[in-house]
């Protein structure tokens, strides 16, 4: 019988269910054969992988005994449709170009995050019709974010931040009426903000931030009433801040700092009553802050610092228990203080400097137990330091400087135990300074109670803050000695004692300090000698100022007496020597000073009655010998000439001796323009208008007219080299009379110059800051790695960077620099500058180029803070391996925006993710075991790379991020 005869025999019911079952049949095949395209697509898009990112997908495999809806980061439907295509941070590396965005038409969600994902995201993707979720943050995708997003109308989601997508944001994202959540941030976008982004109403979360952006933010933004987000900060955005921002009651997060916002803050945002984050710092605003923040207690961070905000601040942050981290510094904000914070509990960030309150400093303050930094400089306090101020025992920063305090430093004072900054200059306090604060002190590095009132000795208790670098207690009126515990502080860089009435002599403990680079002992009362320790041994010291004591004998002819200005030592009427302002030793007015039973009337005779004669005899001999030293000076400068050593490579034959010494008026002081290493600087423009720098060098002790070594080592470093970033070495003139180089003259002048002075900081931008840096490392790439043989410089140090008008930067001072012979030891006395010398200085003298690499790092750390980096340097001293715990967490949790040069705006645009890579490499060149820092090669190519974006949010960054790196 037939099988169509069979089924016609059925009855009817039963043939009418055989017909569904042959029709179930045909479709299951159907669904079957295009999920196994969907799986085909999925194992072509795997092979296109990286291999290594292939072996990370090991269950996508035809032959696995899983079915591919059980493929790892795949779901399906229930007709076994993809559906979900979830890869999330599991260290993927590829491209979409091999994706079939068409082979899955049912898909919903895609996510790839935290992957190293690159290249462009295709125009295909427009394609996935009901996809809802789309996140492809931190990855590595670049070009244009895809206008034909905007046909993905159920999306609501879209999460492209962290990448390196550039361009502007289409107008079709508007079109994405559904969307709750769209970020944008982190990448390289440019050009206004789309006007069909603001009518998206149902947007929650908009975030923006960290691009490009420009023009301004319209009144529309009004119309997103459903908004909880809004970050826009770290832009180019102008003009001022709508009224219309007032309507979104709903925000509890909105960021707008960091741009270039004008004009009155809106009184319209006091509506924004529940606000969490509050951030419009760096830009130009004026007028007050808005009333009711925090006034249902939910406020955590408030950020206004560099504005131009004035009046008060809203009363309704006196109690707001959930304040973490407030910056209200650098405006002109004015107002009874002690009236607008109370018990903050919460607390761990408060800087109000540099603004005009008034008023006296609560107690309350010691109850904000979580406290790690308290700032009020440059205000208008007055009353008592409050000794309840200690009860914030987590406070490791305190800066009162620069107000009116009065009365006595509180003992108390001494609970604070992690405390490494305390700042109390220029106030009014009086009193003993209390021997109890440096019982526990151990932590404590910058002491500064300059610029007060205080009387009595200097606590010898102050030898148990071993770690202090800077201590200053100039501008007082203290007594007694200087105690010799002082030489405990084997770590101390700068020490002021000048301006008070300290007696007796000068401890030779001073002299043998290994890391004392400036000493300031002016204007005291100090007797006997200068110890002989000054100049026993190599010292750091680079700057010393022992003017107006009571001082006598010889100053000593040693190198940080070496041509110092007459200032430095002018006023002590018992000192004789050779240099400028002083009386030689041997003459009858010192011997009798040392003879105290001579009477008065003796000491005329012996002393006027010589002298008399003694000028007589010197006008004679002037007039008798000048014509014969004319003609020996130009008789020994033609042998200079026909010897050739007046001339380097670009030397033109028109500079010459006499040229110089006319130009200078003999090394006149009014051409004075700084020091070398070891010699003085002067200035010299000729009649043809050729302008150079002359360095005139110092006097050896055994009466040599110079230091022939070090002059040779700058004449033979200087011959060798030719970079655009290295100074250039014009010619030289060395005979029996004087010795000189002439170099280009740079106007920028020095980096130690730009950073000192407030108005050439500012004008050094971060861009011009980068740029120095670069070049710095470019010429010791060049030193290191291109000559032959190899030059260390041996100083690299703010002092010695130069700058041209375009703000070039050019290493100079070469007296130090050793050519390195690859077949000898390279063992050396000790050269540089302490602050910038590697620490392995101090048990080996060995001459390598990772001491360059060191200093170099110092140096870059000073460009970015805009200081020297005295209290992170000596935190990496200690062992990677116990870094955090030496640190007690004070450098851990501090972010890299707020140790970054504060007189600058923070940086935007490239610029961004140049200086987090700049200091990562910084960290990496201060490295204690110098075999783990990086060649001046290595550092060069990382910094003339170009760069993804920071996958970290750059306001969120800390020290500890950058540093764990530097102890990998």
């Amino acid at each position: 019988m037939s099988y169509s005869r069979a089924i016609s025999l059925l009855p009817m019911h039963l043939a009418a269910v055989m017909a569904l079952l042959v029709v179930a049949s045909s479709s299951y095949t159907t669904a079957a054969s295009l999920s196994n395209d969907e799986a085909a697509a999925l194992l072509r898009w795997k092979a296109s992988l990286q291999n290594q990112s292939q072996s990370l997908l090991p269950s996508w495999d035809v032959g696995s005994n899983h079915s591919y809806c059980n493929w790892a980061g795949i779901a399906c439907d229930n007709t076994s449709r993809i559906t979900h295509i979830v890869l999330n941070s599991i260290g993927l590396t590829g491209t979409l170009f091999s994706f079939s965005f068409s082979s899955f038409p049912h898909l919903i969600r895609f996510e790839l995050h935290n992957n190293s994902f690159h290249g462009s995201i295709p125009a295909q993707i427009g394609n996935l019709s009901r996809l809802y979720y789309i996140d492809f943050s931190s990855n590595h995708f670049i070009g244009k974010v895809p206008s034909e997003l905007g046909s993905l109308r159920n999306l609501q989601c879209l999460r492209l931040n962290k990448n390196n997508l550039s361009g502007s944001i289409p107008q079709e994202l508007g079109m994405l009426t559904l969307v709750w959540n769209l970020r944008l941030s982190e990448n390289n976008l440019t050009g206004p903000i789309p006007t069909s982004v603001w009518n998206l109403t149902n947007l929650v979360r908009l975030k923006l931030h960290d691009n490009h952006l420009s023009g301004s933010i319209p009144t529309s933004i009004g119309n997103l009433t459903n908004l909880t987000n809004l970050y826009l900060s770290r832009n180019q955005l102008s003009g001022p801040i709508p009224h219309s921002l007032g309507n979104l009651n709903s925000l509890t997060e909105l960021s707008l700092s960091s741009n270039k916002l004008s004009g009155p803050i809106p009184s319209e945002l006091a509506n924004l009553t529940h606000l969490q984050i509050f951030s419009i710092g760096n830009n130009k605003l004026t007028g007050h802050l808005p009333q009711n923040l925090c006034l249902d207690g939910s406020l955590i961070r408030l950020d206004a610092a560099n504005n131009n905000l004035t009046g008060n601040i809203p009363k309704s942050l006196r109690n707001c228990n959930s304040l973490f981290r407030v910056r209200l510094e650098n405006n002109q904000l004015e107002g009874n203080l002690q009236e607008y914070f109370g018990v903050l509990p919460s607390l761990d960030y408060m800087d109000l400097s540099y603004n005009r309150w008034f008023g006296k400093l609560s107690e309350k303050w010691g109850q904000s137990k979580n406290l790690t930094k308290l700032g009020i400089s440059n205000n208008q306090l007055t009353g008592n330091i409050p000794p309840d101020l200690a009860a914030a025992t987590k406070l490791h920063f305190l800066d009162l400087s620069s107000n009116h305090l009065v009365g006595e430093i509180p003992k108390k004072l001494r609970e604070l135990g992690l405390l490494f900054h305390l700042n109390l200059s220029n106030n009014k306090l009086s009193g003993n300074i209390p021997a109890e604060i440096f019982g526990t002190q151990s932590s404590l590095k910058n002491l500064d109670l300059a610029t007060n009132n205080l009387i009595g000795s200097i606590p010898r208790e102050i030898a148990n803050c071993e770690n202090l670098q800077n201590l200053n207690l100039g501008k007082n009126q203290l007594e007694g000695g200087i105690p010799f515990e002082i030489e405990k502080l084997q770590f101390l860089q700068s020490l002021d004692l000048g301006h008070n009435n300290l007696m007796g002599e000068i401890p030779s403990q001073l002299g043998k300090m290994p890391r004392l680079e400036k000493l300031n002992l002016s204007h005291n009362m100090l007797s006997g000698s200068i110890p002989s320790s000054f100049g026993e041994q190599p010292t750091s010291l680079t700057s010393i100022d022992i003017s107006y004591n009571n001082l006598k004998g010889l100053l000593p002819n040693t190198k940080i007496f070496e041509d110092v200005p007459y200032e430095v030592y002018r006023g002590n009427d018992g000192l004789c020597g050779n240099q400028t302002g002083l009386i030689p030793c041997s003459s009858p007015k010192v011997r009798n000073n040392a003879d105290k039973s001579r009477t008065k009337t003796n000491l005329v005779l012996l002393v006027v009655v010589p002298l008399v004669g003694t000028l007589f005899l010197v006008v004679v001999g002037i007039f008798l010998l000048s014509k014969r030293v004319v003609l020996k000076v130009e008789s020994e400068i033609q042998v200079v000439r026909n010897e050739n050593l007046f001339e380097i490579w670009s030397y033109d034959g028109k500079i010459v001796y006499k040229n110089i010494i006319e130009a200078t008026e003999d090394f006149n002081e009014k051409y004075y323009i700084g020091r070398g290493g070891y010699g003085t600087v002067y200035k010299a423009k000729f009649s043809s208008g050729l302008v150079v720098a002359v360095k005139k060098t110092h006097p050896s002790q055994d009466d040599n007219l110079v230091d022939l070594k070090s002059f040779r080592s700058e004449i033979r470093a200087l011959t060798e080299a030719r970079h655009r970033n290295i100074i250039k070495l014009y010619g030289f003139c060395s005979n029996s009379h004087r010795s000189f180089l002439i170099y280009e003259f740079l106007e920028g002048g020095s980096l130690e110059n730009k950073l000192s002075n407030k108005e050439e900081a500012l004008r050094f931008d971060w861009g011009k800051r980068l740029n120095a840096i670069k070049g710095v490392a470019s010429g010791l790439c060049y030193m290191h790695h291109e000559c032959s043989p190899s030059i260390i410089h041996r100083d690299i140090s703010s002092k010695n960077i130069l700058f041209d008008l375009e703000c070039v930067a050019h290493i100079s001072d070469f007296g130090t620099a050793r050519l390195l012979n690859l077949h000898s030891s390279n063992g050396t006395s000790f050269a540089g500058t302490f602050g910038y010398a590697a620490p392995e200085l101090a048990y080996t003298m060995e001459v390598n180029a990772k001491l360059d690499v060191y200093s170099f790092g110092i140096l870059t750390l000073e460009v970015l803070l805009g200081k020297h980096p005295f209290d992170l340097i000596s935190s990496l001293s200690s062992s990677c391996s116990s870094f955090f715990s030496s640190l007690s967490s004070a450098f851990h949790g501090m972010l890299l925006i707020d140790v970054l040069d504060n007189c600058l705006p923070p940086p935007e645009d490239q610029m961004v993710e140049e200086i987090v890579v700049t200091t990562k490499l910084a960290f990496a060149c201060v490295n204690t075991d110098p075999h783990l820092r990086p060649s001046m090669r290595q550092v060069y190519v990382e910094l003339s790379k170009q760069r993804p974006s920071s996958e970290s949010s750059f306001h969120t960054i800390t020290l500890g991020q950058l540093l764990v790196i530097n102890c990998i």
